[in-house]
């Protein structure tokens, strides 16, 4: 039996107004062929770095061809697309052939003219490998689950926590149901319910906790091979934008139909109150303040993990206007000042114009007297699992009485080592404002009093009933629309 494995993710916020390039895919990356050797600290490297050990304890061949990721942004450049769609592709045909082809992919790639970027990969892999092979893929969550996706691959399985800390746990069950296929002791069929919803679903409360029981339940039953439930990505405008539950099941379509039904009724039927409700930023300072701990306020407005610009200083403008101190603030994106602030050195004290750099979204820049505390080369970041992020150059500024970290490289705020790699003792803070949506609960969570999105100016916005959607198929959603699927 021989394995075929690549990568190629982003997510993109079509909303958003660069592209994401080459560049983009650079910043950890791409890995040709090379992810399980040289990408070890990247999850493309971990994923694959552990579908190579499960090869390898089944007897299975081994091959790994391209995996690159790239941070949320804009519409993917189309050439640069292609290139790295038809390098996989590529090999895939001249090393073949394949028994079995897992690819990690995001599910909300879209192109400059394609808005299905992972369907298409699947469906030209499958016309390479052809019928009998098996043909497996992973999703983020935050994905556009398509029928060309559905038509071309035998099993996809979604990744069921956000924060996406189980990414190997889907992993390998997905890696599971696709040998089991073509040793014959299985044989996946793939169903859709679409919810008519679009959403915001953090699973690290209720009712979204339950939700994920219920899935893991349902999976127990006979014939129930995975559950999943494809939150939708809000800020990417295609015609299958939208919250779908996926079941796949053993050789039974009445089954997975029925499956992906009740999970997908039941999700529909908690609407309302999934329905993300967030303090503006004098109420959450109000709710920080009176916290007899750590309070965790999270810029979710401008996360570079949805495609903002991230160096919008709304928020620490407040701060500031507010007297708070014993904070910290991070990570704003703004090459600019970091290089200003290195050239000046550990240190210096001087009129600083920070954010508001990149567009609308990015709001008005902060004009501030700061002090340089630190500065690291190529600074990282805990990712998600045991992954690594890069954040570039960076720099802790002192801005009256809040730590200000400043990066070079974009990316959302996910560990406590963001802040401590610099230097920074977080024992000593009362209030963390991060820019992240909700990946920051896993790591932020344990050391957290509160956690406190806050609603905050910025390009993700959570008013899904005013996006202003050009090209999604059907617009009587919730809540655009109360109760689309007539159960009320």
């Amino acid at each position: 039996m021989r394995l075929f494995t690549a990568g190629l993710i982003t997510e993109t916020n079509t909303f958003a107004p660069w592209p994401t390039g080459r560049r983009g895919f650079s910043e950890n990356g791409p890995f040709h062929g090379d992810a399980t050797t040289h990408g070890r600290d990247a999850e493309t490297g971990v994923l694959a770095a552990a579908w190579k050990d499960l090869a390898a304890r089944d007897g299975i061949a081994f091959a790994e061809s391209l995996f690159a990721h790239a941070q949320p942004s804009g519409t993917a450049v189309q050439s640069v697309y292609e290139e790295y769609r038809d390098e996989i592709l590529s090999d895939l045909k001249s090393r073949g052939p394949f028994d079995i082809a897992l690819f990690f992919l995001h599910g909300a790639m879209v192109s400059a003219g394609c808005d299905d970027c992972e369907g298409d990969i699947l469906a030209r892999a499958r016309a390479i490998l052809g019928p009998e092979a098996k043909i497996g893929a992973l999703l983020d969550p935050h994905c556009h689950l398509t029928p060309q996706m559905i038509e071309a691959a035998d099993a996809i399985v979604l990744i069921k926590e956000y924060p996406h800390i189980d990414y190997l746990e889907r992993g390998r069950e997905l890696y599971d149901i696709c040998v089991r296929a073509v040793r014959k002791e299985c044989r996946p069929v793939m169903r859709l319910f679409d919810c008519r919803m679009i959403g915001f679903y953090p699973t690290t409360s209720e009712p979204m906790a339950g939700f994920v029981r219920l899935m893991k339940q349902a999976e127990t039953r006979p014939g129930v091979l995975s559950v999943s439930f494809g939150h939708g990505f809000p800020w990417g405008d295609t015609p299958e934008t939208g919250s779908k539950v996926l079941v796949v099941a053993d050789g039974d379509a009445v089954l997975a139909e029925t499956v992906a039904s009740e999970v997908g009724h039941a999700i529909y039927d908690a609407r309302k109150v999934l329905l993300p409700r967030y303090p503006d930023i004098n109420r959450a300072l109000d709710q920080a303040r009176n916290c007899k701990g750590v309070a965790v306020l999270a810029d979710a407005a401008d996360n570079a993990g949805g495609g903002a610009p991230s160096d919008n200083v709304a928020l620490l403008k407040a701060m500031l206007d507010a007297g708070v101190d014993r904070a910290v603030f991070g990570c704003i994106w703004d090459p600019v000042t970091v290089q200003a602030c290195a050239e000046a050195g550990v240190g210096a004290t001087f009129p600083l114009r920070i954010g508001g750099k990149c567009g609308p979204a990015s709001g008005a820049p902060l004009d501030v007297i700061a002090t340089v505390r630190a500065v690291v080369p190529n600074h990282s970041q805990k990712d998600l699992g045991p992954a690594r992020c890069p954040m570039g150059d960076a720099v802790w500024l002192e801005i009256g009485g809040i730590d200000v970290v400043v990066m070079s490289v974009r990316t959302q705020t996910f560990s406590p080592d963001a802040f401590t790699g610099l230097g920074i003792d977080l024992a000593s803070k009362k209030i963390i404002a991060l820019k992240s949506s909700w990946h920051f609960q896993a790591s932020f969570g344990p050391i957290a009093e509160k956690l406190i999105p806050v609603a905050t100016p910025g390009a993700l916005q959570m008013d899904f009933a005013a996006i202003a959607y050009r090209k999604k198929r059907d617009l009587e959603f919730y809540p655009r629309i109360a109760d689309p699927l007539r159960r009320d």
